[in-house]
């Protein structure tokens, strides 16, 4: 068994939607980045590669490159999932925590473990997904940020994809 661990951090800007977790939600502002600045896909993509010792998102993904401006994360992610299974490990299970002010995230939190299984190709209740404020301290307490944490647990596959 192999454990990862990701985390990343996004400001916030005017205009919505807010990205997070592969779904679009109703908000007032969006987060910026070269990509499509999905905080909690990039967690997720840094946990796996991280599990893996396959270096992280700006290694396999970086934001210089022109192919990357505004890249879909879904897509990063499901390329270093690829990476992970070739590497001989299937996902046990994620643990993932969103740091956002707001919007409340309670109603989006089972949405967004199934669209990340849905990428992952594994079963929705491998995903976990908790949802916390700043409380109104710091970056994320003052709505400037949002950041996301996640820990995956890989084990030996016998699968391996080529």
């Amino acid at each position: 068994m192999r454990v990862g661990s990701g985390h990343d951090t996004h400001r916030l800007v005017p205009g919505g939607p807010l990205r997070l977790g592969g779904i679009d939600i109703p908000h007032d502002y969006h987060l910026q980045g070269h990509s499509d600045a999905d905080v909690l896909l990039h967690a997720v993509t840094d946990a796996l590669l991280g599990a893996t010792a396959l270096g992280d998102i700006g290694e396999l993904f970086p934001d210089t490159a022109d192919e990357n401006k505004d890249r879909d994360s879904a897509e990063m992610l499901a390329q270093a999932h690829l990476r992970v299974c070739r590497a001989g490990y299937r996902i046990a299970n994620l643990d993932c925590t969103v740091l956002a002010q707001a919007p409340k995230l309670s109603p989006y939190k089972r949405t967004i473990a199934d669209r990340i299984a849905e990428i992952l190709e594994i079963d929705a209740s491998q995903v976990g997904v908790k949802a916390k404020t700043g409380e109104a301290a710091g970056p994320v307490g003052r709505g400037e940020t949002v950041e996301a944490e996640c820990v995956v647990l890989i084990v030996p596959s016998s699968d391996r994809r080529n």
